[in-house]
């Protein structure tokens, strides 16, 4: 172990952080570059654009939750996240550099259109992040103790992740999106090469004991992950029925499936809300499943935005040329991720070991949805965008931080990337929600503005089931034998 792993000094958690930042390089990239490059170089129309982003929240299903169901149980190349964060970050640079060739791919493979090529490209790009995001969160689970220590793993990877965010829509914003994704490509392999090769995992991963009234089912049974994700259900429902209508190339013209399938969300979210909770029982699921219902709310309010932004700016700015237009939407999420980067470590953290963790994270989601509200009433210039786009990042600094700590204190130790894989559907899901139904209702609206409406209520929805989830509470906390053991500042209900 090297001594700056052993002192946790601030190198350490900065070089943590770094192969996390790798993948969100490219998520940003992806970000900034995929919908603008698809409707200005390849001319694909916005329903299209939504059904390319499909690709990645299916990446996502399969990648975290196998990978991270694999990486609790395997250990080679000395490592258990490692091997597949290194795996990962190659498959993510070489994607990268095929975003600006799908037209050359598709034509030297001699298929006539491009949607095919793009949504193969897509898939493989997000997959790629997907197989490295979830060990390169759990590493840092792995590595820290459980509490303040652990916040600041997780602070960190944001703060340093979302400054490197901030200079991806930078450099796409001051230069054009090609230069952003050829320099992604010599980041991510940087970062997701060199890093690892510096951190000793545990080889052992401590387990603990299933509670009273536990069940006895296995918990990497594919029930008890069912279970484990009960809130998310109308949502998989859903998917599955509009990809398949999208897939035999059917349109409806009415929304009963929507309305079905929310009707559906809503009483399991419902029920799973006035659940009880074991606490200090890491085999209770209910504490997961509140977390996961509140934050997958939240990820239809970002998604959104971030793949119909182009859409809004549009026609809002028809006057603006397909680069001008581009630049905007560069520095709308340069903003968004100034605010993520800085916040986390500088302001979050702080206020986390104040008054705790889901409180904070629950303020910054009512702000995030106060900046969509501006967004919506009052978003017709580049620089009213802007200005709102810095209040969303207040939420977005949040939501990129803080529900991994607080998840991470919620599940067991020893399955850390599973739960960390099944965290992950309330992100993929929800951005399959977005591509295949809120896609059709954003494509057929005449005012564009709808964009933020939809963002709005979101996330105010998610602010609403974050209220419902207690805090996270440490092991210290749960034992009060000892006089010098209590409850920590982040263990108050």
């Amino acid at each position: 172990m090297h001594p700056i792993q052993k002192n946790k000094t601030p190198a350490f958690f900065a070089l943590l952080s770094l192969p996390s930042t790798a993948m969100g390089f490219a998520l940003s990239i992806q970000i900034s570059a995929l919908s603008w490059i698809l409707t200005t170089q390849y001319g694909l129309d916005i329903h299209d654009v939504g059904l390319v982003w499909a690709a990645g929240p299916l990446a996502g299903i399969i990648g975290q939750v196998i990978i991270g169901l694999i990486s609790d149980k395997v250990w080679f190349w000395n490592g258990r996240r490692r091997p597949f964060i290194l795996i990962g970050g190659v498959l993510a640079a070489l994607m990268l550099l095929a975003l600006p060739s799908i037209d050359v791919i598709s034509e030297s493979m001699g298929i006539g259109g491009i949607l095919g090529v793009a949504i193969a490209v897509a898939l493989t790009l997000d997959l790629a992040i997907n197989v490295s995001f979830n060990p390169t969160r759990s590493i840092i689970a792995d590595v820290t103790e459980e509490g303040p220590e652990r916040t600041k793993g997780f602070t960190w990877m944001q703060t340093i992740s979302g400054t490197f965010g901030v200079l991806a829509y930078a450099v796409g914003a001051i230069w054009n999106n090609y230069v952003l994704i050829y320099g992604g490509v010599v980041v991510v392999l940087l970062f997701s090469l060199i890093p690892p090769l510096f951190i000793t995992e545990p080889r052992d991963l401590p387990e603990e004991e299933p509670g009273p009234g536990a069940t006895s089912a296995r918990p990497d049974s594919w029930g008890h992950i069912l279970l484990s994700i009960r809130p998310l259900w109308g949502f998989l429902v859903y998917d599955i029925y509009a990809m398949g209508q999208r897939l035999l190339g059917m349109v409806s013209d009415h929304y009963y499936a929507e309305i079905a399938c929310g009707i559906i969300t809503l009483l399991l979210v419902i029920q799973t809300l006035m659940e009880r909770e074991r606490p200090g029982d890491r085999a209770d699921v209910t504490p997961f499943r509140k977390v996961i219902a509140a934050h997958s709310f939240s990820w239809v309010g970002i998604q959104t935005m971030f793949v119909f932004l182009i859409a809004y700016l549009q026609y809002q700015l028809p006057h603006l040329s397909d680069i001008d237009t581009g630049r905007v939407g560069s520095t709308s999420f340069l903003v968004l991720n100034a605010v993520g980067a800085a916040l986390p470590a500088l302001v979050l953290m702080p206020i986390a070991n104040r008054i705790g963790l889901v409180r904070t994270h629950t303020l910054c989601i009512w702000a995030a949805a106060a900046g969509y509200l501006l967004l919506y009433l009052f978003g017709s210039s580049p620089l009213l965008i802007f200005a709102f786009m810095g209040v969303v990042g207040i939420g977005w600094a949040a939501i990129v931080s803080l529900p991994f700590a607080i998840v991470s204190q919620k599940v067991s130790q020893a399955r850390m990337g599973l739960f960390m894989g099944l965290f992950n559907l309330s992100v993929v899901l929800p951005q399959l929600l977005v591509s295949l139904g809120i896609a059709l209702l954003i494509s057929r609206a005449p005012d564009k503005s709808i964009v933020f409406g939809i963002s709005m209520v979101s996330m105010a929805v998610s602010a609403i089931i974050w209220g419902f989830v207690k805090e996270p509470v440490s092991d210290d906390a749960l034992d009060t034998s000892s006089p010098d053991k209590g409850g920590s500042s982040q263990a108050s209900h």
